[in-house]
């Protein structure tokens, strides 16, 4: 996700953490602070709440690593693939690869919604048991407030609205009942297309009303609506692209340029006869090793350019989608990565032998429109 960074990692797992995470906990811990603690615990200090609201902001932002956490280890379980979690103003993503079977879908869509109810009931628990025993009164609102946003959070994904955790669990019921994965996934994704529709109403209704969360609910209901007309488009192509082998897909021959070239002379001999936005690399052996994109030569300073080898400002092979001819075309597109574009290098023995771009997969679903079912 563009604006994040690298902070670690879970089971294995790179943990990349958005811009807007240290903003989202300091409004927890401002309404902690300011409203819930002072209306259920009244008469302790200023600094008692100031540091109360920060311990449970924190906490707050753990079971959200937690949520994400859940989902990554059982993918990584069920031999699913996991390029990273990253935490965000709206909780988390985890970007994984597509599970196989529904039985696999169903198991890493609920395991995240039921480590929050799980922590939910925990510290409702904790927190009433608390208070009970000790009076220890702010840490126990504390813990009943972190249970009460567990709580909340687990319902919540579970709504039947891709992206949400409910909306995986309709997908994977309804792929299991169907046999049918394309139609659970435009399935799921209308749910979701609905639902975000709703929030945003309720919400924009509820902002006029003078209930300035309102805008949240708005601003939440608009990245379901939008997450799930793009994942309604992606199972649209899915369906379209049935079938079809990558090597019916595929541009060949394929312009390249070699790897240990300086950028200057890169630019000079490949970039500027070039007609295309990305550029494969071979190594010395004839074997490709990335792909350079074009627009990021070009921000290169040019006293640089006679010190840096292209290979160096490249994205790496391991970085990039690789397809065999002989793959469906279907399943070469859940291996693309953000960041990297619409571009599958296919590779035969070693050696590119053709690739994927926009525009092919664009070819192919006019194609389909028109009313025919794949390559001639």
């Amino acid at each position: 996700m563009n604006g994040s960074v690298r902070v670690g990692q879970v089971v294995g797992v790179p943990l990349r953490m958005h811009w807007s995470v240290p903003l989202l906990v300091v409004l927890f811990a401002y309404g902690l602070g300011r409203q819930t603690l002072p209306a259920w615990t009244p008469g302790h200090s200023d600094a008692v709440y100031t540091f109360a609201s920060a311990v449970g902001a924190v906490l707050l932002m753990g079971s959200l690593l937690l949520h994400e956490t859940a989902h990554a280890a059982t993918a990584r379980r069920k031999k699913i693939a996991v390029q990273d979690v990253t935490l965000w103003a709206l909780g988390g993503m985890t970007r994984m690869g597509r599970p196989q079977t529904a039985a696999v879908a169903f198991a890493v869509a609920v395991s995240g919604p039921l480590t929050s109810l799980a922590i939910g009931g925990a510290a409702l628990g904790a927190g009433i048991g608390l208070h009970s025993m000790s009076g220890w009164a702010v840490p126990a609102a504390v813990l009943v407030w972190l249970g009460w946003a567990n709580l909340f959070l687990g319902a919540f994904n579970l709504l039947p609205a891709a992206p949400l955790d409910g909306g995986r669990v309709v997908q994977a019921l309804l792929w299991w009942r169907t046999g049918d994965r394309e139609r659970a996934d435009r399935a799921a994704s209308r749910s979701g297309q609905v639902v975000g529709g709703l929030l945003m109403a309720f919400g924009w209704i509820s902002f006029l009303r003078g209930v300035p969360g309102g805008l949240w609910l708005v601003f939440v209901g608009l990245f379901i609506a939008v997450v799930a007309g793009a994942e309604r488009q992606r199972a649209v192509i899915h369906t379209a692209l049935r079938g079809v082998k990558v090597a019916d897909a595929m541009s060949s021959p394929v312009t390249t340029g070699a790897d240990w070239l300086t950028i200057r002379h890169f630019v000079d001999e490949v970039a500027v006869n070039s007609r295309h936005s990305a550029v494969p690399l071979l190594d010395f052996e004839g074997r490709p090793s990335g792909i350079v994109q074009i627009r990021g030569l070009a921000r290169i300073p040019r006293a640089r350019r006679e010190a840096l080898r292209v290979r160096e400002v490249a994205i790496p092979l391991s970085q990039c989608a690789v397809a065999a001819p002989s793959d469906l075309l279907s399943e070469a597109l859940d291996k693309l990565r953000s960041g990297t574009g619409m571009r599958i290098l296919v590779v035969d023995g070693g050696h590119l032998v053709g690739i994927v771009t926009a525009k092919d997969i664009s070819r192919l679903m006019q194609r389909h429109t028109l009313g025919g079912q794949g390559p001639d």
